[in-house]
């Protein structure tokens, strides 16, 4: 047997490549046969012939064969221990997988000795693991992501050393965005290893993380290997290995001062080593009788000895853990966070935003004006206040006073620093694991239940930390263990005194792990033994210490719990210790299994019915706690309020800037100047006095006709040089038009000339001084300045931005005015019609029936075209982005408190995992992104909904909302009337969004009429979203639906690649009418913008067919004159 141990060993040195699971699925201490069982099965089962008794006889060369192999297998756990401490192995684990990629955290670094030892020990990992994989990818990040490649490399000689220059080349950085970088290595669909080394604490919550990485990396066999490198910060440890084990992966600690070291694989192999150290200790204790060279043991001795020695013998225990308590005494009764908030919350401060401007808040003023026939509002808070939303979403005008706004912020940081101070509390020694226990009268339910088995230690050390600091100044207490049976301490409360709190806790230690979790059976006995009386007792409470989900239906536990608590100081807090597995080392499974969230989630249900706390814990801190949940809740709220104040005194200083700039002039603005100018009434010089010229003595006698003068000087023009004056005639004056018209007279084209004698005879000459300003018809070709990101809004809006008309690019309107319409007149000594003279001038086309003539230049084509080419192009833009992720399904989602509600019947069946992965989609990228109130109401033959009224968007609600989302099944009829009233019940609802197949059960007129009647009440929107529905009658039904209550009809169109048409549309060309087309989209919002789009395809079509026209004209005209 020796000899063949020693031959196992050989192989094993000869594969230490393994990986340590695979490593033990071959040499683990039952691979090798070397447990008690084993052992058991190599007697003989003999009578004894004294007392009856059956017993097992062992030769002693069989025990002590058995227990040399048990020492040799303990060393080799050591040795393998100890290979894995060497070289790179040490630092960064044993890399699993063939196909890694390799994610390098820079923020903890610094310039010097650190960066260089780091550099070095990756570059060791490179040589010594990372060589012999297949491939391989590199990543650097901080702030900013950095990858070596843009994809996986297969390993070789070349890949190899652009990796080591890239190590050398690492540089220091700020800030540990894990989730960026996790995004970007996510996406390489080749990987089967992911190693992660990071030595700061992560940017994001460790929720956020793991709840990203489990969803990217659902259905991927992808191994993770999570590792700290020289890392002292706790809070980074804590989120590295509670990550690694939310993924199911490996975890590594590092220290290049030797603390802190940890490892799940030497964790396995210490483990195995435990159990082959337990199991030889045993045998040393129970075999020791012999009679003839051969050793006996009775068989019941062997389940009895084997039985106190597993699991938990070889659990680490706390220092001094069975000694005597140390009993504290609190000094004051503890409260709930919800209770202290009601003395120590911003309202009971008086420190709540709307208490504190309620004094400067006037409502606007809206009135009839009987003389303006129609309502005015006030504009007082446009000159001396500031607008702003008060909590009940109505507007009020602010008098912003900033010295009180800067003391109420200083509170307000004061109250914050309060709030952390009291989370700090909660979040320490007993408090971490119970949270704070206020009441008078305390039961403790206890599961040791034998999933248990290896925490029972940790269940005992945290009851005695309880029992040593909250328990002292209490009235009555009991605690109740309860498996599959139940077993009090007492059979009815005790006083808390210090001697039976000792006498509790030597009780504790001696407790066992087994059966199930027969909670309900324990909530009975302390409801009706413990508090049969507790309609006459105050401050009654029962605290629930558990690992996982209990026997009996959740919904059983609630209706019980909540029957029992009604009308009663009587309440149940659930601490919830979550665990790895709820499995015992044993591997029995108990009656119920689920994971931690669903167990969270069920127990969350119980405390409600309770009217209780829910405290959910584990190594490593808190999950989350009701206590801790609504301090930070207050936290948040103090710094909106914060952030409100800012903004009032932003605008305030803003306004401040605004009035100040306003009223003065620039130095240099000239052309503020000539406008002063232009308001001067223009005068002529008076040219010198002579006797010869009368009309210059009208002018200087009469200035009001000047105008008039000129225009008869300009009307009478000498046909030479020597013609003589005409006889003076007397100028009467223009009528005075000003008393006759009412309107402004149209304002008289500006002039002035000078009339002067030449030199011989009294011959004059004119000279203009100032010329008329020529009125130009021809509209030139507008800039279009178009928006780079997206707005959120329907087509309909966009467009009234954005349209061809708004941004006057309509060919016909801009290149065919009223002056460029052929015309012809007829002429009566030719008694014919005659055409203009500028026919043969410019090139005549035909618009529309009607010949007009082309005036623009080919520059001023091109210049068309290129805008138009940009607006096209920025159209198919935004039909690509609307046909992206969940707006292809959805459409866009305008609203801030809406209701998505969805068509579970039986005909969405083939269709239901592609709309709950859409819908998923659109819970993480709208209503998550924009920070939308939302809620999900699921309807076939009846109706469920997520929440019973809107809840806010937060990665919390996101993800149950996406669990709750993935329990969805078809079935039943289409009840569209039921969920649709249903849905409008919702307070503060201000659209629904509805998805369905086909046409309701029930009569589409009866529909449309129920909802106008509802919708009379409030003013609510109705976007509905047709989905592989080809029942003409059904669209028709959504398309009213949506169009009577002022929402949008949307339809997810077919198997058509719309985003395939956009990408030709931007790669090949946008001349062409025909080729690539758009679909043809029903839904309203692509419906418009598709329209739009090709409306600019055939402007753009027609210039460029305008502009060769132009060309051949020029040609021909060239041709013609003989150059």
């Amino acid at each position: 047997m020796q000899d063949l141990l020693r031959v196992q060993m050989k192989k094993i040195q000869s594969k230490k490549v393994q990986t340590t699971e695979e490593w033990l699925r071959n040499y683990s201490v039952e691979s090798l046969q070397l447990t008690l069982k084993h052992l058991i099965n190599e007697g003989n089962i003999i009578l004894n012939s004294r007392n009856g008794v059956e017993e097992i006889e062992f030769a002693e060369e069989t025990v002590t064969n058995f227990e040399s192999r048990l020492s040799e297998v303990i060393e080799l756990y050591h040795q393998r221990i100890q290979w894995l401490l060497q070289n790179s192995r040490k630092v960064f684990g044993l890399i699993k997988g063939t196909k890694v990629g390799l994610m390098v955290d820079m923020s903890h670094m610094s310039y010097g000795p650190r960066l260089l030892d780091f550099q070095k020990d990756l570059l060791c990992l490179i040589d010594e693991q990372l060589c012999y994989k297949k491939q391989l990818y590199c990543l650097s990040f901080s702030t900013e992501i950095s990858p070596l490649w843009e994809s996986p490399k297969t390993i070789n000689v070349r890949v190899l050393h652009e990796a080591r220059q890239w190590i050398q080349q690492l540089e220091p950085g700020q800030g540990c965005n894990l989730l960026k970088a996790l995004k970007d290595v996510l996406t390489m669909k080749e990987l089967n290893s992911l190693v992660l080394i990071v030595g700061s604490c992560p940017d994001q919550t460790l929720e956020t993380l793991s709840d990203y990485a489990q969803q990217r990396m659902l259905g991927r066999k992808l191994q993770t290997h999570a590792v700290t490198y020289d890392c002292s910060n706790p809070a980074s440890l804590a989120v590295l290995k509670n990550l690694a084990e939310a993924l199911r992966g490996c975890y590594h600690c590092y220290s290049s001062k030797g603390e802190n070291f940890d490892s799940s694989d030497v964790h396995l192999l210490l483990q195995e080593a435990q159990k082959a150290k337990d199991l030889l200790k045993s045998i040393k204790q129970i075999f020791q009788r012999r009679i003839g060279g051969s050793l006996i043991i009775r068989i019941a001795d062997v389940s009895t000895e084997f039985a106190d020695t597993a699991p938990s013998s070889f659990l680490p225990k706390p220092p001094k853990h069975k000694g005597p308590l140390v009993i504290q005494s609190p000094c004051v009764l503890a409260k709930t966070s919800t209770d202290w908030l009601k003395t120590n919350g911003l309202k009971a401060k008086k420190l709540n935003l709307y208490q504190v401007l309620a004094p400067n808040a006037f409502s606007p003023v809206e009135e009839f004006v009987p003389i303006l026939k129609k309502t005015v509002s006030s504009t007082l808070h446009e000159k001396a206040m500031t607008q702003f939303e008060w909590y009940d979403g109505t507007v009020k005008n602010i008098h912003v006073d900033l010295p009180v706004l800067y003391n109420y912020q200083k509170l307000l940081a004061k109250m914050v620093r309060i709030y952390e101070k009291r989370i700090d509390w909660l979040s320490v020694a007993s408090r971490r694991i119970w949270g704070s226990v206020c009441e008078t009268r305390v039961v403790i339910l206890l599961d040791i239940s034998v999933t248990n088995s290896t925490y029972i230690i940790h269940i005992q050390h945290s009851l005695r930390l309880l029992l040593e600091e909250q328990m002292s100044n209490k009235d009555y207490f009991n605690i109740i263990a309860f498996g599959s049976d139940v077993v009090p301490w007492q059979l009815e409360l005790v006083p808390s005194q210090p001697e039976n709190l000792e006498n509790a806790w030597r009780w504790v230690l001696g407790l066992q792990c087994k059966g199930s979790r027969n909670f309900m059976s324990a909530l009975r006995r302390a409801v009706e033994v413990d508090f049969k009386d507790k309609d006459k007792h105050k401050s009654q409470g029962l605290y629930l210490l558990t690992t996982g989900i209990p026997d009996q239906e959740t919904h059983t536990i609630s209706a019980y719990v909540s029957e029992v608590c009604r009308g009663f100081d009587l309440q149940l807090h659930v601490c919830l210790f979550s665990v790895m597995e709820d499995v015992d080392s044993s591997r029995i499974i108990p009656a119920r299994c689920a994971n931690p969230t669903e167990t969270a989630v069920a127990f969350k249900e119980i405390v409600q019915a309770a009217n209780g706390r829910f405290h959910w814990f584990g190594e490593a801190g808190i999950f989350e706690s009701d206590d801790i949940t609504v301090i930070v809740s207050e936290m948040e709220k103090a710094n909106s309020y914060s952030q409100k104040c800012a903004f009032l005194a932003e605008s305030l200083k803003q306004r401040s800037v605004n009035q100040s700039v306003g009223p003065f002039i620039p130095e240099g603005d000239s052309n503020v100047l000539l406008k002063k100018e232009k308001r001067k009434p223009q005068k002529l010089l008076s040219p010198k006095p002579t006797a010869l010229s009368l009309a210059r003595m009208c002018i200087k006698d009469n200035h009001g006709a000047e105008r008039n003068a000129s225009k008869r000087v300009l009307a009478w023009r000498p046909t030479s040089a020597k013609a003589e004056i005409p006889p003076a005639q007397t100028i009467k004056e223009w009528p005075q038009t000003e008393n006759k018209r009412k309107h402004k007279p149209r304002k008289q084209p500006e002039f002035s000339v000078s009339v002067f004698y030449t030199d011989k005879g009294r011959n004059v000459g004119t000279v203009y001084r100032k010329y008329p300003r020529i009125m130009c018809i021809r509209k030139s070709v507008p800039s279009v300045t178009l928006p780079k990101k997206e707005e959120i809004c329907s087509s309909k809006e966009w467009l009234t931005k954005y349209s061809i008309k708004k941004l006057k690019l309509e060919l016909p309107r801009l290149m065919f005015g009223p002056g460029c319409t052929h015309q012809k007149k007829t002429v009566k000594s030719l008694h014919k019609k005659v055409s203009a003279k500028y026919c043969t001038i410019f090139p005549s086309v035909e618009i529309n029936g009607v010949v007009k003539h082309l005036q623009f230049q080919p520059k001023e084509l091109e210049i068309y075209t290129e805008q138009l080419e940009k607006l096209l192009q920025r159209y198919i833009e935004r039909i690509q982005w609307l046909l992206s992720g969940s707006r292809r399904l959805f459409g866009t989602i305008l609203e801030a408190n809406i209701c998505v509600v969805i068509d579970t019947s039986g005909s969405m069946d083939p269709y239901l995992p592609h709309i709950m992965k859409e819908l998923t989609s659109l819970i993480w990228e709208q209503l998550r992104k924009n920070e939308v109130r939302f809620n999900l109401l699921r309807f076939a033959e009846d109706t469920e909904s997520w929440k019973e009224c809107l809840v806010e968007a937060t990665d919390e609600t996101c993800h149950d909302a996406v669990q709750w989302v993935s329990k969805f099944h078809a079935h039943g009829n289409t009840c569209i009337l039921m969920a649709l009233k249903k849905a409008l019940s919702f307070q503060g609802i201000e659209a629904l969004y509805v998805l369905t197949d086909g046409k309701p059960d029930t009569s589409g007129r009866l529909i449309l009429k129920e909802i106008e009647r509802l919708r009379k009440k409030q003013d609510i929107k109705i976007h509905t979203i047709s989905f592989s529905c080809t029942d003409r009658r059904a669209n028709e039904f959504l398309k009213k639906l949506a169009s009577q209550t002022g929402g949008r009809y949307h339809r997810s169109f077919g198997d058509a690649d719309e985003q395939l048409a956009a990408h030709r549309m931007l790669t090949e060309g946008l001349d062409d009418e025909d080729d690539p087309v758009f679909p043809y989209f029903e839904g309203d919002d692509l419906k418009k913008l598709t329209q739009e789009a090709a409306k600019a395809r055939s402007f753009l079509k027609q210039s460029k067919s305008l502009r060769l026209l132009l060309q051949k004209w020029n040609i021909n005209q060239k041709d013609d004159s003989g150059f």
